[in-house]
């Protein structure tokens, strides 16, 4: 009888560790094989049908004569195609007429994004929220005007409001008190030594009596406790006053400008950043 307990038939290498461990050489599954053999054929296919083996002044075409940037072109010719329609009828249309169209509105929701995301969203944030220090666009809450012949000229020419600064004509408890004043109005409530200043400093000229702003000068809404500066509170209110915005020969002071992009953007998409901003807001 044989002293193997294990008695086996299989092939070996005759390679034998630790007196019964052997390397086998057993054939792969057929599967295996033939995944293996199909593989190999579709290498050569493709090599033959399609750019892909270096030479040394470039590479094999490939029969069909397929390219990338072919592909590309092809592709975005398709998209123009589908997009031209829609593009004539928005240059040919006044941007007020375009919001009565409801399909270039749900056009203009899908490419105006696109857009608004590359030339708006670095200050105004995603989908208007508002950067630090930029007004948001989301809250219907507007310093120029939210009709949409206001914001597609917002858009054109840019804006640039100017507050003064008063610190140089106002002490510390003057200040303290028309910031209290502020803050107040913005409560829907007053505080009486404040309020004096903002009368005899001639905020009431541009802001109103009631503090609610002149949207043709651009000044803001004081009553509706919607700030353009963060964070919203008293040190923050009192430096615009004290500083102003966009004061002439003041180096402290705050600075709020949009640029114009008209030349930058064509006509078409002006208009198509107008309503979309419109949209964002609600409008006025």
């Amino acid at each position: 009888m044989s002293d193997n307990k294990n008695p086996t038939t299989t092939q070996d290498t005759g390679h034998v560790w630790d007196g019964n461990l052997r390397e086998l050489t057993n054939q792969p599954p057929r599967w295996w094989m033939i995944t293996l053999y199909l593989s190999g054929l579709f290498m050569v296919v493709y090599f033959i049908l399609y750019p892909s083996i270096p030479t040394f002044t470039g590479y094999t075409k490939g029969v069909l004569g397929w390219t990338q940037m072919k592909r590309y072109q092809e592709t975005t010719a398709e998209i123009e195609a589908i997009r031209a329609p829609f593009e004539e009828k928005i240059k040919a249309m006044p941007v007020a007429e375009i919001l009565t169209d409801h399909e270039l509105v749900n056009y203009i929701n899908h490419s105006g994004k696109v857009l608004f995301g590359d030339r708006c969203s670095p200050c105004h944030g995603g989908g208007g929220a508002g950067n630090p220090g930029y007004p948001v666009l989301a809250d219907d809450d507007w310093l120029f005007g939210g009709d949409i012949d206001t914001i597609q000229q917002s858009i054109i020419n840019g804006r640039k409001g100017m507050m003064p600064g008063f610190k140089a004509a106002l002490n510390e408890q003057q200040l303290n008190d028309l910031t209290k004043h502020v803050l107040a109005m913005s409560k829907g409530s007053e505080h009486a030594p404040g309020k004096e200043l903002f009368v005899s400093m001639g905020c009431v000229g541009c802001h109103g009596m009631d503090g609610k702003g002149m949207q043709m000068m651009g000044a803001a809404n004081l009553a509706d406790a919607v700030w353009r500066f963060t964070p919203a509170n008293e040190e923050s209110v009192k430096y615009t006053i004290a500083y102003g915005i966009n004061a002439p020969g003041a180096k402290e002071t705050r600075s709020a400008v949009m640029p114009s992009f008209k030349d930058q953007l064509s006509e078409t998409e002006i208009k198509k950043l107008a309503v979309y901003v419109y949209q964002l807001g609600g409008g006025q």
